[in-house]
């Protein structure tokens, strides 16, 4: 039995073997202990010999069993690995063949064994009697498991002074190199199902594999999973191994690489960390829909999962009152407050309801229906064009402009640019936002849309709700010029030898068509709210590169429990965007929370380390491309700008 034991351990090794060269899962020796060829022992070679069974003799037995393949790898579009294996190693009892103990034989046997391993990796062991027994009696043929998981010591202490009744397991298990960068994105995995204890049935697993339980270890757990090897096992009449055999090593899953950007997810991440204790930033690249960052805070490590974690450590993580399972970037909406001005611009400027140059006045209020609506500027601005209203972010100007211009095509150019439907990304329980039509209000309030409504629409609250990922895709359309690309957050599959099995090519889903009139007054009122003495957004701007944006804030939930929503979005550079980005900071109950001075800043803090060491002379983004110089010059804002 025990050249059954040490070819069950060879398993792993064939494993580690095949994996070596296209994906690189060999652990490291500093961290992660390997096996040698001194554990080696008796390797069968591969084998496809069906070995007879003997089914008139009532202890013969030929058992099949599956090996489970290791996971493929999850990757940037770089290759940097977010999720891979590392090799990890159990301690097991041996049983002796044929299996004769009586019951009390067999615990006096285990106990020893238990003894014995307490003593080399000092720490308790502790093994129910009924539990050693089940195994004995339904499979006692394999390893016994009495400790998982072990340390780079421990193993080094047990593999030095291993006795000829134990063994150790090498297995594959999920390993996440980043950490809680793009956890959320990433996911995690969980055990099949605990060890078997039952009578061994023919292709069961010889330990339980791993399934993808969140993200795209769940999404794309098929590719990620591999095919199980078979390992052959075929006993006498009298319980004695006649031959045991790999007749097929498994095969590794694929490699599923993704279109982030490992640097921007963490730029993202630590941003995030830094500045806000609840919220989200996504970064897209505007000229074919990609996905380089989708960061939410607060986050989780996935490894807190390996190989599986505790209820009491899982129920810590779901009533942790910042939500940190929670991926706010995709799975939460909020009402987006001005940053919706740019909606409503498109749609005031093609069809036709507003001309450029038409002005209206950015009074302090304004009377709608028995109702009062408020700019969030208590003094009077005078006579406002678009670029100017867009530049201020003044309410009473889009209340004006909005009523007029009507519900349909407000409704009409936002679901243009994504809103009110799921992106599409490849991950499980992403929501589809809202934009409110008459159906809705019926539904809901009871009554179709009113002037009231419409004026909410035109700045972005009442019941309009956005994504962030949704947010970024509008913006991503706004600065290309009007393609909707479809957006992406997977490249492609591909095998362990680098084929590609599945790619998701870049797809224009539409052209929106509006005129490039309209794109410049967006272009000219998106880099004067950054960069104009008049905008809302000057802790956005930076030297080496003109950022174009537009902040937003709205209030949602509760009266008693209301919160803000903080907003940044825009493209850079300004004049060729290479990248659309939206920035949302949630802020607590009863605290105020304005996007020009909490969401501009999350956005400053990524694009001032890509832009590190450009100077404005020249200014050259980091894919090469020279921006030209603006036409707004850059001044310090002349009045406070931290109310937008």
């Amino acid at each position: 039995m025990r050249g059954l034991i040490a070819r069950v351990g060879f398993i792993s090794l064939m494993m580690a073997t095949s994996n070596a060269t296209g994906q690189q899962l060999a652990p490291s020796p500093s961290t992660t202990p390997s096996a040698t060829p001194s554990e080696e022992v008796a390797q069968p070679a591969l084998d496809e010999e069906i070995v007879p069974t003997f089914e008139t003799q009532k202890l013969a037995r030929t058992y099949i069993l599956d090996i489970p393949a290791p996971r493929g790898q999850i990757t940037d579009r770089n290759g940097a690995p977010f999720a891979q294996n590392r090799l990890s190693y159990s301690l097991a009892i041996n049983f002796p063949t044929p299996l004769e103990f009586n019951d009390s034989q067999t615990l006096e046997f285990a106990h020893r064994q238990i003894a014995t391993a307490q003593r080399l990796l000092g720490r308790q062991i502790r093994i129910a009697d009924d539990a050693i027994l089940r195994h004995y009696h339904n499979r006692g043929i394999l390893p016994f498991e009495i400790s998982t998981n072990l340390s780079a010591e421990e193993y080094e202490a047990a593999k030095a002074h291993l006795p000829s009744e134990m063994t150790l397991r090498g297995v594959y298990i999920r390993v996440y190199p980043q950490g809680k960068v793009a956890g959320q994105v990433v996911g995690y995995c969980g055990r099949t199902g605990r060890n078997p204890d039952g009578i061994i049935d023919n292709h069961e697993t010889i330990w339980p594999e791993t399934e993808g339980r969140e993200g795209i270890e769940q999404t794309f757990n098929a590719v990620l999973t591999g095919k199980h090897g078979e390992y052959k096992m075929t006993f006498d009449r009298d319980g004695r191994r006649t031959s045991e055999k790999i007749a097929s090593p498994p095969v590794p899953g694929h490699t599923v690489v993704t279109t982030l950007d490992l640097r921007l997810q963490e730029l993202a991440e630590k941003a995030l960390e830094a500045k806000a204790k609840r919220g989200a930033i996504v970064i897209m690249d505007p000229n074919n829909g990609d996905i380089l960052a989708l960061a939410s805070w607060p986050d989780y490590n996935p490894n807190v999962f390996v190989p599986s974690i505790s209820a009491e450590n899982f129920k810590a993580l779901q009533d942790d009152p910042g939500i940190p399972l929670l991926p706010r970037a995709f799975r939460s909406s909020y009402p987006p407050g001005s940053t919706f001005k740019v909606a409503v611009g498109i749609a005031a400027l093609e069809s036709g309801s507003v001309t450029p140059s038409e002005q209206y006045q950015c009074v302090p209020s304004i009377q709608i229906g028995n109702l009062t609506f408020h700019n969030w500027k208590k003094s009077d601005r005078g006579f406002l064009n678009f670029v100017q209203a867009l530049t201020e972010s003044c309410d009473t100007w889009f209340y004006q402009v909005g009523i007029k211009t009507g519900a349909d095509p407000i409704i009409d150019w936002a679901q243009k640019l994504g809103f009110g439907a799921k992106t599409g990304i490849p991950i499980r329980g992403e929501v589809e936002g809202r934009v409110p039509n008459d159906s809705y209000m019926k539904a809901t309030h009871g009554r179709k849309l009113l002037n009231g409504d419409i004026a909410n629409l035109s700045i972005g609250q009442g019941d309009t709700q956005v994504t962030p990922l949704q947010m970024a895709q509008a913006m991503s359309i706004v600065a290309n010029g009007g393609t909707f690309y479809q957006t992406r957050l997977v490249q492609q599959v591909q095998s362990i030898d680098g084929g590609i099995v599945t790619a998701y090519n870049v797809r224009e889903k539409r052209t929106l068509n509006f005129s490039s009139e309209t794109l410049a007054q967006l272009r000219e009122g998106m880099i004067n709210a950054v960069n104009g003495p008049a905008g809302t957004a000057h802790a956005a701007s930076l030297d080496p590169v003109t950022v174009a944006g537009k902040t937003g804030t709205a209030q949602w939930g509760p009266k008693n429990k209301e919160r803000t929503a903080a907003w940044f979005a825009g493209f850079l550079p300004a004049q060729k965007p290479q990248y659309a980005f939206a920035a949302l900071y949630e802020g607590d109950v009863g605290v105020k929370a304005h996007g020009g001075t909490v969401a501009a800043p999350l956005i400053a803090q990524v694009f001032k380390e890509v832009y590190k060491g450009e100077q404005a002379n020249g200014r050259r983004n980091r894919r090469g491309q020279v921006e030209e110089s603006p036409t707004v010059r850059r001044a310090e804002p002349v009045e406070d700008d931290s109310g937008d």
